[in-house]
């Protein structure tokens, strides 16, 4: 499922022997271009607190927010006022992803973890600007980070939740 492998995807975020920041803030956009070279095109806002939890806030093209707290990933659809519960059954190891990853050229570093190749570019302040991977189905997933800002501490735990109206459908996979 896409989800999860964004799932993944955030906590790769943190492995290619990057300074990890106790938190950060960023716009993004996040490309998908299918094996027929069609692409669709996301944008919003991310979040990361703690090492664990994400809350990916999609703006464009449809209202959606993805939160995680390493544990239960939540998917709410605000379009289809719709959420879904699923439960993470395989952890990542932030560690072992940290120390697979290795510097290719300047400012990029490449790391594999679960046979999955990413590619991940930081600025010259040595701070994230985009990751590229494959997922399942043979994608190609480019996230591009704007305006990140780096901060110490964990972010207010209310803001790292999916928030939702009661009346959402809820869906538990």
């Amino acid at each position: 499922m896409k989800l999860l492998a964004l799932l993944s995807l955030a906590f790769s975020l943190l492995s290619a022997n990057i300074a990890l920041p106790e938190n950060f803030q960023a716009d993004f956009i996040q490309k998908i271009t299918n094996t027929k070279e069609k692409v669709i095109t996301y944008s919003g806002k991310v979040r990361f607190s703690n090492e664990r939890l994400f809350k990916w806030s999609y703006k464009e093209p449809t209202q959606k927010e993805v939160c995680t707290d390493g544990f239960e990933l939540l998917v709410v659809d605000h379009d289809l006022e719709q959420v879904s519960a699923y439960m993470i059954t395989k952890g990542i190891d932030i560690a072992k992803i940290l120390q697979k990853a290795i510097l290719h050229s300047e400012n990029i570093y490449m790391a594999e973890y679960e046979n999955k190749k990413y590619t991940i570019q930081v600025d010259k302040k040595q701070r994230l600007h985009s990751i590229a991977y494959y997922d399942d189905l043979d994608n190609k997933v480019q996230i591009v980070f704007k305006h990140m800002k780096y901060g110490k501490g964990n972010l207010p735990t209310q803001s790292m939740k999916c928030n939702y109206p009661r009346k959402y459908d809820m869906i538990r996979g």
